[in-house]
């Protein structure tokens, strides 16, 4: 421990706190690590300070060329070693360059790049060829089809590790629940992995929720508390319509707001996020398209117009207020109407039985690997839809993803793989509903939102607390003591399998099942029918 903390103060110039100083003491003992903490909790340094403290290079996975970029600023300032990028906004002479320095003579410590960068055979042929010691795989929520910004390249992650001579992997995220932090560890393929879950409870956010049952009285009192706040701020909407109609709505009432969404153009949207960045917006009024990287401390509002896809989602965008420790403002504008659109969106992507069967069939047909473009377009399914098959194909162990992106089986794939696939993709589907059902109940909640949603991460907290608006109109109910299962404890149920008990809400607890996502049980009615008894 003193000789991570000497290189923390040699390197940083201060010392790591303990969950930082846990994480990195595992992977100097050699585990694979999964660090998840909130934005600005100092996730880096875990991986500084490690690259410094093991011989060899390190490779760090980062999904973003903003996030690359500041990742290296960050590293250049330090005394952590020389550190470069390599993704596709640099030179090709600059790339050559790193490769070289990464590889030959080791001058480079941290080489960060993109996911799609280990698809080339010859650049993961020449990052093997370095040796590297430490894989380090930075938003791996990413990999997590469960997770709120699943982005397919990191499926061949784990593959690629495979490839580079399998270094220890340390994964970091700022937001996982229980199913998503399974899914990292699995896809990564995590050995025996050391799991650091800390620092979810932020008690500079104030919580609260304002319920509507019209939509333009909705709009007004959003206007009006944008009006009011504290600036700057983001408004999240559903869609870019309403992000559109939001923003010129504020801008008729003098505030300085601009929409952003993924159908501007790509111009559009980085003048309006560098507006926000450099305090020359009080507003952006965005879709989800606004959000990883987005790392700006004193945000003071976060609004929702709509209710997110889930609590993994909402969390994730309130986080991005208050990071520099002042008060801040989190807010959800709820109407009830608008769950149905969410659980909508939650089926989408779902592939039905003839369409699994279309895509076993080109694959097996090529006898060989096949790049997802050539089954596309053999299939004529959309990217979504390929990416799903594929991966619900890969689960029952029909096909195998190679780390170039290149899909193959041993053979032809039977009826019962397809049919098995099938159904996982069934019960993923059941899963991302559970999760809105989740939002909705922590937007409808009779009881500590701070709670909920500590809960919900598997945090324990005990309430009342501070800062939220149950806490402060005196209004949460005092939570049973006589329950039949202790908080995180395992249980069975009979239909839906094994789970976990998430928390307990007056007469009803939560139960999370691996299967099938969030139930809602009540409580008499566990007891009085057995239903659920502890897992063996």
């Amino acid at each position: 421990m003193k000789r991570i903390q000497r290189a923390a103060r040699a390197a940083l110039g201060f010392e790591l706190r303990p969950a930082q100083l846990d994480a990195v003491k595992a992977v100097l003992d050699g585990r694979d690590t999964l660090v998840v903490m909130p934005t600005g909790s100092g996730k880096s340094a875990v991986y500084q300070v490690a690259g410094v403290l093991i011989d060899g290079p390190t490779v760090v996975v980062s999904p973003l060329i903003a996030l690359q970029r500041d990742q290296v600023e960050s590293l250049d300032e330090a005394d952590a070693g020389e550190a470069a990028a390599l993704n596709s906004s640099r030179p090709e002479s600059e790339r050559r360059d790193a490769l070289e320095r990464f590889g030959v003579d080791a001058r480079l410590e941290f080489l960060l790049l993109a996911p799609e960068q280990l698809a080339n055979e010859e650049t993961v042929a020449e990052l093997a060829d370095a040796k590297p010691s430490l894989l380090v795989v930075d938003e791996a929520h990413c990999i997590s089809e469960w997770g709120h910004d699943f982005r397919p390249e990191y499926l061949r992650l784990g593959a690629a590790a495979e490839v580079l001579g399998r270094p220890r992997i340390l994964a970091l995220t700022a937001t996982a629940s229980p199913p998503v932090r399974e899914e990292i560890v699995e896809r990564l393929g995590l050995r025996d992995p050391h799991v650091v879950v800390h620092g979810f409870d932020r008690p500079n956010l104030h919580l609260a929720v304002e319920t509507f049952h019209d939509e333009e009285a909705k709009d007004e009192a959003l206007l009006d508390a944008v009006g009011a706040a504290a600036k700057p701020g983001i408004v999240y909407a559903a869609t870019r319509r309403a992000a559109e109609q939001l923003a010129e709505a504020l801008a008729e009432r003098d505030l300085r707001a601009a929409p952003y969404h993924a159908g501007l153009r790509k111009g559009e949207r980085d003048e309006a996020h560098e507006r926000f960045m450099e305090d020359e917006l009080d507003v952006i009024v965005a879709t989800t398209a606004f959000g990883m990287g987005v790392d700006k401390p004193n945000i003071r509002f976060v609004f929702h117009h709509a209710i997110a896809d889930s609590v993994d989602s909402y969390y994730q965008e309130i986080g991005r207020a208050g990071r520099d420790g002042e008060p801040a403002d989190a807010r959800l504008f709820y109407r009830p109407q608008d769950v149905g659109l969410r659980r909508f969106f939650a089926g989408a992507g779902n592939v039905e039985v003839d369409e699994v069967a279309r895509v076993a069939e080109a694959v097996a047909e090529h006898r060989g690997p096949v790049e997802p473009g050539v089954l596309q377009a053999q299939t004529e399914l959309g990217q979504t839809k390929l990416a799903t098959a594929l991966s619900r194909l890969e689960e029952v162990g029909a096909v195998e993803i190679l780390p170039t992106g290149e899909v193959e089986c041993d053979g032809p794939i039977e009826a019962g793989e397809i049919e098995a696939a099938a159904e996982a993709q069934e019960n993923r589907r059941a899963f991302d509903r559970s999760r809105v059902d989740m939002i909705r109940a922590y937007a409808e909640l009779r009881d500590c939102r701070r709670e909920f949603l500590l809960n919900y991460f598997g945090e324990p907290f005990d309430p009342p607390c501070v800062s939220c608006d149950r806490c402060e109109a005196g209004e949460v109910e005092a939570q049973p003591t006589d329950v039949p299962f202790e908080l995180g404890a395992r249980v069975r149920h009979d239909e839906w399998g094994e789970g976990a008990v998430q928390r307990y809400d007056g007469d009803t607890m939560v139960v999370l099942f691996d299967e099938v996502g969030y139930k809602t049980l009540g409580v008499e009615l566990v007891l009085e029918h057995e239903l659920l008894a502890p897992a063996r």
